[in-house]
């Protein structure tokens, strides 16, 4: 494949040099030098041409290059090379144009197969042993450290692990996951390092699937391309038979070239990639990524829009959301302490509660005996004074809540946030709500979308049904999906028997 492209490349290169260059010895009544320098530049790209259409009609394919193919060897037989070199360089230029497209995708695809683990740490007896991940079977115990990628799909054997999900579901808060349940492949440790025994292969895991189909998706050439390509079977005798046509009422060879060069759809070998360039990278700018020119032609017939929830139609992070302090208790005091201790910290809520303090201007001190319980909070000395940041139960020693901390869980549990409680000397003096935040931008797209003639808006997402119809009411959605309870009927129904007829 890279071969081939720095060959297309070079391909355009040696036409356009040739097109120059014939255009500049004419320009210098040198007519014949001109006639062999444009040849020169149609003659690689005729060739290879050539070669590409044996190819595929062994293939059982026939497409709009055996149009241009047939100008360019007639202009040249009929002494004509400028117009096989313009031949030339319209074709040479839209493959270039297309490998660009494929080249985008390529690069974002490359990234998302770097961040597939390469080893595994297999439990052997009493010994701990890595392997390469393609030799895990099934039934091997494997151990997954903390921040590691979890490398196949398996089953927990620790009591219980904090796993963050994100890169699979888009949920920004790590979830807690029991011996027996299920961790992914693709997913994170974020807490200590525990014990899953595999209950796949690397290749049939999670990960590998989704890679594979973003391999297919954004390789795969567009639709409008590939219906122009069974056109070509009637445009190529069609051609011929005009061209034939004016050979014969003019008895002029050269009227029958002018047919086929019009005829040559060199307009639809650059349109096409040049719209799906223009498109794919104007929604790049804007942080949208689209998987190939097939999805950007379906928008425009598009008449039902689903959405996932995390990171699409909010933040698609840990925000602080509320401080609930207790009677008595700053709120800025009680977070410019639970930041200054999280600095010690890796875990995604702890960055969250870092920036939120920065951007009030706080001014944060640097924690001493730090002592950090994975997936439940941590513990230092800031200023001379004990601060303790985590759950209810972790700062408060398993005491019973306050009327205030109650109001603070209950408030949790409404908005779907995590509650981080801080306590300074024992004394539990607030609690941290963060959440998932509604993007500013989502009631503007989904009213554009409205206006712009779609019927029907769908969320699917993975978070809890409290939280996802929170957002649906928020965005006047006509249904949401919770994947949970998600079948293909439940589908259909929510996209409404318009959907089916359009589907």
């Amino acid at each position: 494949m890279f071969n081939e492209r720095l060959a297309r490349r070079a391909l355009i290169g040696v036409a356009l040099l040739g097109l120059a260059g014939g255009l500049a010895a004419a320009f210098l009544d040198r007519g014949g030098l001109a006639h062999w320098i444009w040849a020169a530049g149609a003659i690689p790209v005729a060739a290879s041409l050539a070669v590409s259409i044996v190819r595929d009609l062994r293939a059982g394919r026939a497409g709009v290059d055996s149009v241009a193919f047939i100008s360019m060897t007639a202009a040249l037989a009929l002494g004509e090379p400028l117009a096989a070199a313009v031949v030339a360089v319209m074709y040479a230029g839209g493959s270039v144009l297309e490998d660009f497209a494929v080249g985008r995708a390529e690069r974002e695809l490359k990234s998302l197969v770097d961040r597939a683990p390469r080893i595994a740490h297999r439990r052997v007896a009493d010994a701990v042993a890595d392997a390469p991940i393609d030799e895990v079977a099934i039934g091997d115990r494997l151990l997954v450290r903390a921040g590691e990628i979890v490398p196949v799909d398996g089953l927990i054997m620790s009591e219980s692990v904090s796993i963050d999900e994100s890169a699979l579901t888009g949920e920004p808060m790590p979830v807690l996951r029991h011996a027996g349940e299920a961790a992914r492949s693709g997913t994170v440790n974020a807490g200590e390092t525990f014990e899953m025994e595999a209950s796949a292969t690397a290749g049939a895991s999670a990960y590998a699937a989704i890679i594979g189909l973003v391999t297919a998706a954004q390789t795969a050439k567009a639709p409008f391309i590939r219906v122009a390509d069974r056109f070509a079977l009637l445009l190529l005798p069609a051609a011929l038979a005009l061209a034939g046509a004016a050979w014969g009422f003019s008895h002029d060879p050269i009227r029958a070239l002018a047919v086929l060069v019009a005829a040559t759809p060199c307009p639809l070998i650059l349109a096409a990639p040049v719209a799906f360039i223009a498109g794919t990278s104007r929604a790049a700018r804007r942080g949208i990524l689209i998987k190939g020119g097939g999805p950007l032609e379906a928008l425009a017939r598009a008449h039902t829009v689903m959405f996932d929830k995390t990171g699409t139609l909010t933040v698609g992070g840990a925000r602080l959301v509320s401080i609930e302090a207790a009677p008595g208790a700053n709120a800025d005091e009680a977070l410019r302490l639970a930041a200054s201790l999280e600095q010690a910290s890796h875990h995604v809520v702890a960055a969250a509660i870092v920036a939120a303090a920065l951007e009030k201007g706080l001014a944060l001190q640097i924690p001493t005996s730090v002592r950090e319980t994975m997936g439940s909070g941590l513990q230092g000395v800031i200023e001379g004074r004990t601060i303790c940041a985590g759950s209810y139960s972790l700062v408060s020693g398993g005491g019973r809540p306050g009327d205030w901390a109650a109001r603070a869980l209950r408030r949790a549990s409404w908005r779907s946030a995590l509650s981080v409680f801080i306590a300074v000397d024992g004394q539990v003096v607030a609690a941290l709500l963060l959440a998932d935040e509604l993007r500013p931008e989502a009631p503007r797209a989904i009213a554009a979308l409205r206006a712009g003639g779609v019927r029907r808006i769908v969320m699917l997402t993975g978070d809890r049904r409290d939280a996802a119809e929170t957002i649906g009411a928020a965005l006047d959605l006509d249904a949401v999906l919770v994947v949970a309870d998600w079948d293909a009927d439940v589908a259909l129904r929510a996209a409404g028997n318009g959907a089916k007829r359009d589907a």
